[in-house]
């Protein structure tokens, strides 16, 4: 009897408990959705001033949109939109070639300097970049990339060259690979190249999909290095104007219009990640059945 009133104390326990843990998550799954709800609404809001009675829209309208792609005497999104792709684009493929190669090269070579190159990119990640952005700026300066279309190529420099530093996560990947697979291959007459090409990136796909995810976002996303850089709207991004769009002579006209482009900036990012998912469900089965 009293066994069987321990056990039910301890269902009635776990279903307390359980059901803390959910309205709990319930009330973090509400603050989190509830400001995307807001702005997504806020981008069709036909008052494109800040300050609103009401929480949501009362009036609806596709107008923000429509004004974001084709009023350009002010604000000209769309050149900002495509300059903010093509950084991203070429910085998230220049960043997993980096990464691979630097990855590869530390988790299956050995050769002098190998572990002081590592503690060295340890003890530089320690400090934000933010550090290096005056200096960075002057040096790009002096190579005349600060003004026109090298601002995005200067963009592009910046943002692929410091990707190559943050191979830990993919040389810890690498690491878990078992290295009778490089033998068997070498053994079989396969070259280095061939090993890395035949063996490693098959089994590194989803770590692929991750740095290609972090080097589309990092561009995509930043702020500090871009405003750093680029000194026109003609060589702005995406978040220099949606910043721009907050400052006090836009932000009465182009407040609402300020929701539909942060709308319009998380698309290609939901894009990628419904694109690259599957990807993280590859094993190791491939590669060795190849």
């Amino acid at each position: 009897m009293a066994q069987k009133q321990k056990v039910h104390s301890q269902r009635r326990a776990n279903a307390i408990t359980n059901a803390v843990v959910h309205i709990f998550l319930a009330v973090l799954a509400i603050l989190w959705v509830v400001p995307i709800v807001w702005v997504f609404a806020e981008s069709f809001n036909k008052n494109t001033a800040p300050y609103t009675s009401t929480f949501f829209p009362t009036e609806w309208t596709f107008d923000n949109y429509i004004a974001l792609f084709t009023e350009r005497s002010v604000l000209n999104f769309p050149k900002m939109f495509l300059n903010t792709f093509i950084i991203a684009c070429f910085t998230c493929v220049i960043s997993v070639i980096f990464v691979l190669i630097v990855s590869y090269s530390l988790s299956r070579l050995r050769f002098r300097f190998r572990k002081v190159y590592m503690n060295i990119a340890l003890i530089l990640g320690m400090f934000p970049s933010i550090m290096a952005v005056v200096a960075i700026y002057f040096i790009l300066k002096a190579l005349g990339l600060t003004q026109g279309w090298t601002t995005n190529l200067a963009l592009i420099i910046v943002y692929s060259a410091g990707t190559g530093m943050g191979f830990y996560v993919m040389k810890g990947f690498m690491d878990t690979i078992p290295i009778s697979l490089d033998e068997a291959a070498l053994l079989d007459g396969c070259t280095r190249w061939q090993v890395f090409r035949l063996i490693i990136l098959p089994i590194c796909k989803p770590m692929i999909v991750y740095q290609a995810i972090v080097g589309f976002l990092i561009p995509w996303l930043d702020f500090v290095l871009a405003k750093a850089i680029a000194r026109t709207q003609e060589n702005y991004t995406v978040a220099l104007g949606l910043w721009k769009m907050l400052e006090k002579e836009y932000i009465y006209d182009w407040f609402a219009r300020f929701a539909a482009g942060a709308v319009c900036v998380s698309i290609p990012i939901a894009l990628l990640f419904i694109v690259m998912q599957r990807y993280y469900q590859d094993s190791m089965s491939g590669s060795v059945k190849g």
